[in-house]
């Protein structure tokens, strides 16, 4: 499951990641959203996200991936559905900007790091598989 804003379309991005991602079949959990979207493959399905997600995960031969809502991304958590947590860790201090944590509001989690890396000489992408606390 991918979810992306209409701006990724024509934001002059097209890089190997998001060009595979424009092309990925797009699920969109709504009750409020109405077709057609603007994205190639896409369908809106009604209902609760955790239970379409647990289907889609059981009915699909790749990984899904959930862009978008951190509520949703942390009702999928809770749910015990995420099998991996990206984080990516910018080098800049924000003391004075930002209203709310990434995190907050999420239940409690210890990760376990599968994959680190850099990627420009500063920025870090850390994967990691989240369990339950």
């Amino acid at each position: 499951m991918q979810m992306v804003g209409s701006s990724a379309v024509g934001s002059g991005v097209e890089d190997a990641w998001v060009t595979r991602m424009r092309r990925a079949p797009l699920t969109v959990v709504s009750s409020s959203l109405e077709e057609p979207l603007d994205w190639a493959d896409a369908a809106i399905t009604r209902g609760d996200a955790t239970e379409v997600v647990a289907r889609l995960k059981q009915e699909s031969d790749v990984p899904l991936r959930s862009h978008g809502s951190m509520s949703l991304n942390w009702s999928l958590m809770a749910a015990d559905l995420v099998d991996r947590v990206q984080v990516t860790v910018f080098p800049v201090i924000t003391g004075r900007t930002g209203d709310d944590p990434v995190f907050g509001g999420a239940g409690d989690f210890d990760l376990e790091l599968l994959e680190s890396g850099t990627l420009d000489d500063r920025t870090q992408e850390l994967v990691y598989r989240p369990t339950p606390h």
